[in-house]
């Protein structure tokens, strides 16, 4: 046997240090993913929101529709069924299809809602 071989075998400090590196690697390169910021597009506007019976919504007080394929995303940035949306008075970004109707809907975390749309819209982004 050559001398690595044999070093290997004897301490096994090589059997579980690649692993260990590759793992903590990936962790710390997924923790930078988490703390994101969401891009919205140009034409967003703020609300407060309150869900009602699918495709109606109030936004500040004012009876809305979302339009056939509205999407809603929570604070997670995750899809949100209109149906299971509980509450009143959520602080949302949205945007207007060119009928009137809200395409898109951003539910807004605490930290969010305390900037101003203009610092959050991205003018690359349709």
């Amino acid at each position: 046997m050559s001398a690595a071989v044999q070093r290997f075998d004897e301490t096994g400090y090589e059997m579980w240090r690649r692993p260990f590196l590759t793992i903590s690697l990936s962790v710390l390169l997924a923790v930078p993913a988490m703390a994101f910021e969401r891009p919205f597009p140009a034409p967003t506007k703020r609300g407060k929101m309150s869900p009602g019976a699918h495709p109606e919504i109030m936004i500040d007080g004012k009876l809305r529709r979302l339009a056939p394929g509205g999407r809603i995303w929570n604070e997670s940035n995750l899809l949100e069924m209109p149906a299971a949306l509980r509450g009143s008075d959520i602080v949302v970004n949205y945007t207007e299809d060119a009928h009137g109707q809200i395409d898109r809907v951003w539910i807004l975390t605490p930290e969010e809602a305390s900037q101003s749309v203009a610092k959050q819209i991205n003018p690359m982004q349709r």
